[in-house]
């Protein structure tokens, strides 16, 4: 799973609201409701921060794979818990994120995401381009695998 990362790593991070509904029968955050944390710090890290850049978003990315580890049980609370995202390995068609969501040392998640980069109107996989292998580039783990732009 989601092995441990140099300090050098420059991690996205993302607060996301525990929300009530969020919750189940037993009081604690739904194994599938973590998969919305997920992808709402991707929705975060790869469309809506390079707008904010002034630089264009990543289009078409389609998930491949997910792994996820659950270490604790997370409950309802008022401070939002912080997804972090960093790249392990970025290849020409597909790059891998690990994420931890947590609150401070306290980790209630590993995971590992596979995205592929998608061409829309053909359906099929493409090539990331230059500008999408330097922005992953920016959270890529030291020492990891990968293409370096």
């Amino acid at each position: 799973m989601a092995e441990a990362v140099s300090s050098t790593t420059h991690r996205h991070v993302f607060p996301r609201a525990v929300r009530f509904a969020d919750v189940d029968s037993l009081g604690h955050v739904n194994n599938v409701r973590f998969f919305d944390y997920l992808e709402d710090a991707r929705l975060e890290m790869f469309h809506l921060d390079p707008r904010r850049e002034g630089t264009a978003p990543f289009r078409g990315l389609v998930v491949a794979r997910h792994e996820i580890d659950y270490r604790r049980p997370l409950t309802f609370r008022l401070h939002p818990v912080r997804v972090e995202s960093w790249v392990t390995e970025v290849r020409p068609v597909r790059f891998t994120l690990n994420h931890e969501i947590r609150d401070g040392e306290e980790i209630f998640v590993q995971a590992r995401s596979v995205l592929v980069a998608y061409d829309v109107a053909k359906s099929a996989p493409r090539r990331l381009d230059p500008h999408e292998i330097g922005y992953l580039h920016r959270f890529l783990a030291s020492g990891e695998r990968g293409r370096k732009a």
